[in-house]
């Protein structure tokens, strides 16, 4: 009897690990499909019923936790990862909406300086960019980028900017 159940075993774990290698590959192709459809404009709420989820959350859910993620991490650490991002960036964007006049108005003092280094070009053209934005949270991350060329003659703004620091 023993002799009989063996094969059997056998048989069950290998078709066992080929399933999961077929799991996988399909998960990497699933994914590469949302991230198509989602290029083409498709919404997550546009997503959940092909991909057989009752909501959009589940449906971005099920595509962040199949996604690569930094090595030992989980599906659900990507997706709690994910959204605290995006909380930080809608707190750093209501913040910038209430501050968009000391944002412009300090960004077009320093893009207005002449004096400063080289090294600050890229960060002014940065600065000149986001302020063609409507959305004054492009601001911030250029403004900040500017901030240590700002501590060698300028102190003035460098003060200010640092008053105006987001959450």
């Amino acid at each position: 009897a023993p002799d009989s159940a063996g094969p059997g075993a056998e048989q069950a774990l290998a078709s066992l690990l080929l399933l999961r290698q077929v799991r996988e590959r399909l998960a990497g192709w699933e994914n590469g499909l949302i991230e198509t459809a989602r290029d083409a404009g498709a919404s997550w709420a546009d997503l959940a019923s092909p991909l057989g989820v009752a909501s959009r959350q589940a449906a971005e859910r099920r595509y962040l936790r199949g996604r690569p993620g930094p090595a030992g991490t989980t599906g659900e650490q990507r997706v709690q990862a994910t959204r605290g991002r995006r909380a930080a960036e809608r707190t750093t964007a209501a913040w910038a909406r209430h501050n968009a006049a000391d944002l412009r108005r300090l960004a077009g003092q320093i893009t207005a300086l002449t004096d400063l280094p080289a090294a600050a070009r890229l960060p002014l053209s940065r600065i000149r960019a986001a302020l063609a934005h409507d959305d004054p949270a492009e601001l911030v991350h250029p403004l900040n980028a500017a901030r240590p060329h700002l501590t060698a003659g300028h102190h003035d703004l460098a003060a200010q900017l640092d008053a105006l620091t987001p959450p």
